[in-house]
């Protein structure tokens, strides 16, 4: 299987999508003046405790406070705030961490109000991104992450993914980390550090433990609410949890972030930094890897998959339901027990993809098309399960029931990646008049001439549907040559396939979208 990366940076938004075999398999967008993101550590302000829910809401510096539930706070809480108090109480430096080893763990069956009061100041990491109407929710567990371990100071134990199957390769590693572990740190091992050898792994704990030092200084000169510690770039974070020797490329648009990830390359694995390309090419780097196609046909509400069987995929604030339809196969000549099962093995690839895709968490529940024989039930089931288990979040999947429904549960940390694939009219780009389609050259002769004669810019790109670009460009002598001739050598007509039919957009050489909404320009 062939895994590549591709960064689409815009001045507003990054986009980054991960294909496998060519296929789009996840896809993370994100604006770039983003509030919040998953393992920022806050020093922040207890605004109310809720005794009935046992929880507390915290001051952050957002608009909505954030949510701290009590289980939240972890055993070593005692530990934490002792240190947090310590510190702001004596902002000369940090006290060392192993004078607080010696308190107690909280109680597991505790009430918010024994620990927390109205006004106090507490250290929190952002556990999960603001959700529908729901603040961010916090933990008070501060961890680390880096590729192999996650380090988490005022604990001291060493835990070893599950998913590492050898019993003595698991014996290994967690001999390996209590050699090297400093004190008062708790380390969980990752999947990803089976069979790495120990200097990688020492030079990563230490990394770890020099990033908690230098951040937790910034205690010494914040107030609540303050941002202490930013986490990686998403591009870093996201390259982090999934880089692994399979990756043959990672494709970038943007110098900035190229020289960011092929330096995080370099750190990690300095025999793939050939593997991060920067991409120059003239059309957008999602329609030359054919991501943007993908897109609008695989998050719409309908998704077809095999034969003309198709999902259909409903959200609600509660769950997210998955409806699999056989559409044409039902007229197959084979029998319906085994349409049935054909139909909903595909659907299960489809699905797994999609919540991958969409990054779909909590509650799913997916009507697959009934099976009367419990052994395909059975197949249905080990099949959905063989599919998920390269899934890095967390989840639970479920029998299929006698009603032919079976329900999953998945980690989530972030809104559900969702999109409306439906396009604008491309006569009167929903204002609900149409004006004539055969005068659009003619309009857009007028802007050129406004971006040359106005705007004095010589040399530009102008971004238009693939289909209109086609008409501009085809012939002998064609329309483009045309107006290059009549107003600039220095345009270029470039396809981009995210545009209405009659939508086009100007960019300067420096990537600066020239603004022509304004009638007054052809005045």
């Amino acid at each position: 299987m062939i895994s590549e990366l591709v960064i689409d940076v815009q001045p507003n938004e990054i986009s980054i999508a991960v294909l496998e075999d060519k296929k789009l398999v996840e896809f993370q967008k994100e604006a770039r003046n983003i509030s919040f993101s998953v393992g920022d550590v806050y020093l922040g302000r207890i605004k109310k405790l809720m005794p009935g829910l046992n929880a507390a809401f915290v001051d952050v510096g957002y608009k909505k406070d954030a949510f701290l539930h009590y289980q939240d706070l972890g055993s070593n809480f005692s530990r934490l705030d002792k240190f947090l108090k310590t510190t702001l109480s004596d902002k000369k430096k940090l006290p060392p961490l192993n004078k607080f080893s010696h308190f107690q763990d909280i109680n597991k069956e505790g009430a918010i109000t024994d620990v927390l009061k109205q006004g106090d100041e507490v250290l929190v990491q952002i556990a999960k991104e603001p959700i529908s109407t729901k603040g961010p929710r916090l933990t008070s567990e501060i961890s680390f992450a880096g590729r192999f371990l996650v380090a988490m100071p005022f604990g001291d134990k060493v835990s070893v993914s599950q998913k590492i199957k050898s019993g003595e390769e698991r014996a290994r590693l967690r001999q390996l980390i209590q050699s090297i572990k400093p004190k008062n740190f708790t380390v969980i091992v990752r999947t990803s550090a089976e069979g790495v050898r120990v200097a990688e792994l020492d030079l990563e704990l230490k990394s770890l433990v020099k990033r908690w030092e230098d951040n937790m200084t910034k205690l010494l000169k914040v107030k609540a609410p303050a941002l202490v510690y930013e986490e990686t770039g998403r591009t870093v974070a996201l390259l982090r949890d999934i880089f692994n020797p399979s990756f043959e490329n990672i494709y970038i648009n943007d110098p900035d972030v190229y020289n960011e990830v092929h330096n995080y390359v370099g750190e990690i694995s300095p025999d793939h930094t050939k593997i991060v390309k920067l991409y120059k090419g003239e059309l957008p780097i999602f329609d030359n890897f054919a991501i943007t196609k993908q897109i609008k046909s695989g998050f719409g509400k309908h998704v077809t998959f095999k034969s003309g069987a198709y999902l259909i995929i409903e959200h609600t604030e509660a769950m997210h339901v998955i409806d699999v339809n056989s559409g044409n196969r039902s007229k197959s000549s084979t029998g319906q027990e085994n349409t049935a099962i054909d139909v909903n093995l595909a659907a299960a690839d489809e699905i797994a993809r999609q919540l991958r895709l969409r990054d779909m968490g909590g509650i799913i529940v997916i009507d697959f098309i009934d099976m009367h024989e419990s052994d395909n039930r059975q197949k249905l089931f080990d099949h959905m399960r063989d599919l998920m288990a390269n899934d890095r979040a967390k989840h639970n999947i479920l029998q299929v029931s006698k009603f032919g429904l079976m329900q999953i549960t998945r980690q989530r940390v972030r809104p559900v990646m969702d999109f409306n694939t439906a396009e604008v009219c491309p006569t009167c780009f929903g204002k609900g008049e149409i004006k004539s389609s055969i005068l659009f050259m003619e309009d857009l002769e007028k802007k050129i001439n406004d971006v040359v004669t106005i705007l004095k810019v010589k040399k530009f790109k102008l971004y238009v549907h693939p289909y209109i670009a086609a008409f501009i460009n085809q012939g002998l002598f064609s329309l483009k040559w045309k107006l290059k001739f009549k107003y600039s050598l220095g345009m270029r007509i470039i396809p981009n396939q995210k545009l209405g039919f009659l939508e086009y957009k100007f960019f300067d050489m420096d990537k600066n979208e020239l603004d022509m909404k304004d009638d007054s320009l052809s005045a």
